[in-house]
């Protein structure tokens, strides 16, 4: 009997403001624990909340990339449970109205892991909805020691901003090309960096197994808390073949909350699932419902970016990129920024995406602080168009430049790699080409055209590598025809 999986992610996301959710305290990573608290998020006896109006902006700009409906009328619910990182015992969320609804991810191909790109087409392009998005407060962050535990306050009342996806996800590598498409949506919007090493970015899965071609739903288990996309798929993977293996013995599954274990590479039993109705939500009576229009929405409209996804199209549409190369540019918005900073200083654009691509990502650069100007690249490429170097000379300034930094015209000046392109000086060496291989001149006039090469080889080798290809091939066809 064949079983699939279906999962469903929720996705916390920290937003990039500078204070919490309901007080002014710092949204600051890796300050010193307990800085960063005040009696609000402390949840003290008659301190009021006053809601973070950036939050909401920021949460409707990533509700209107990923195409949600944002209603007019929202407003916070409390959800109450009782755990030491929760200083009020109940935290300030959304159930019933909340700020997006609906919605979609679109998987692209180049988000799979790299050793299945190419049997991801099946997959590539597939929209995975969203049921809904809310704006909540994070809880505190706990550490936990083999005799006692931790709490650090500051992240207490973060920004956090929780995304649900329907049960679309049917494999690992699916749910791993999701929260890397989201990834790049989030980063592109600048309403998180979504690092997940450092808790900006966490996800829960929800995954259950069931017969193919049955629509019921089986009972899911839910994965908390997972701070790596990697872990995530790796998690995934146990659990499936986990699950099938209770349920094709005749075993029942019951839904409970299970953690990762990455050392040993198994998820382990948690805590018995709650259900929405054990969290007793009812609507927040210290602060007010809200409405979106015109003011919030409109704010939010006047932020939404270039999608990656529009990106890309423009970079085949308008600079003739191969959809391999617009893809990896429109990935990652520093990549993208990078290349088209270069392109302000040339229209070589295929070539500068060559560069990019298959030196400057090879050399593992630190995208955030670039070691070289963008301009560098644009300067190798109008070298290469002016036939002052070659395309393999250009390797060489590219390799140079990475290696030890320096200016493309300084590195071609020093190595001598300046191309001979002057007739004068190519013209004999092509004559000595023909007559010292006669036989690949009869090859050539029997229609072995590809025999010119070794003319051509020859010349390079009598110039040491630096006479232009083109021009050879050019005087050569001359003087054969």
């Amino acid at each position: 009997m064949e079983y699939e999986a279906v999962i469903g992610l929720e996705i916390h996301v920290q937003l990039k403001t500078q204070t919490k959710m309901f007080c002014g305290c710092a949204n600051q990573y890796g300050a010193e624990p307990n800085t960063n608290v005040c009696p609000i998020c402390l949840g003290y006896p008659g301190a009021l909340p006053v809601p973070n109006e950036e939050a909401i902006i920021q949460t409707i700009v990533a509700g209107r990339m990923l195409k949600c409906e944002i209603p007019d009328y929202c407003e916070f619910d409390r959800k109450n449970y009782f755990y030491p990182d929760m200083p009020k015992n109940y935290q300030t969320s959304q159930l019933h109205h909340t700020l997006c609804t609906g919605g979609e991810v679109t998987l692209y191909k180049y988000a799979f892991p790299k050793e299945v790109q190419e049997a991801a087409y099946a997959s590539a392009d597939k929209r995975i909805r969203l049921n809904h998005i809310h704006l909540e407060e994070d809880v505190a962050k706990s550490t936990h020691h083999e005799d006692h535990s931790r709490i650090d306050f500051n992240r207490a009342g973060t920004p956090l901003m929780e995304i649900v996806t329907e049960a679309d996800l049917r494999s690992a590598d699916e749910a791993y090309a999701f929260l890397k498409s989201l990834q790049q949506v989030l980063i592109y919007g600048n309403v998180s960096d979504a690092d997940m090493d450092k808790g900006q970015m966490r996800c829960d899965v929800n995954i259950s197994v069931r017969q193919k071609g049955t629509e019921a739903f089986g009972t899911k288990c839910e994965i908390k808390n997972m701070n790596t996309i990697s872990g995530v798929r790796r998690a995934i993977q146990y659990e499936i073949p986990r699950q099938i293996d209770v349920v094709s013995s005749g075993r029942e599954i019951r839904q409970h909350t299970r953690r990762w274990n990455d050392g040993l590479g198994e998820t382990t039993f948690m805590r018995d699932k709650e259900d929405s109705h054990d969290y007793r939500y009812f609507a927040c009576p210290d602060l007010q419902p809200f409405r979106t229009r015109p003011i919030l929405f409109d704010t939010a409209g006047e932020r939404i970016p270039e999608l990656p996804s529009d990106k890309k199209s423009r970079f085949m549409q308008e600079l003739d990129l191969s959809d391999y190369q617009a893809e990896i540019l429109a990935s990652d918005k520093r990549l993208a920024d990078y290349f088209e900073s270069a392109l302000a200083a040339t229209q070589e654009s295929v070539s500068i995406a060559n560069y990019l691509i298959n030196d400057y990502l090879a050399s593992e650069p630190d995208l955030d602080a670039p070691a070289l100007p963008a301009t560098h690249f644009a300067e190798v490429a109008e070298l290469v168009k002016a036939d002052a170097i070659s395309s393999k000379q250009a390797k060489q300034v590219i390799t140079e430049m990475l290696e030890n930094g320096g200016q493309p015209k300084a590195i071609v000046e020093a190595k001598g790699l300046v191309q001979l392109s002057d007739e004068a000086t190519l013209e004999p060496l092509c004559r000595e080409a023909i007559h010292k291989n006669p036989r690949s001149v009869e090859d050539i006039k029997s229609g072995k055209t590809s025999a010119i090469n070794s003319l051509k080889g020859y010349v390079m080798k009598q110039t040491r590598g630096k006479a232009n290809p083109r021009k050879v091939d050019e005087i050569l066809q001359k003087l054969l025809s």
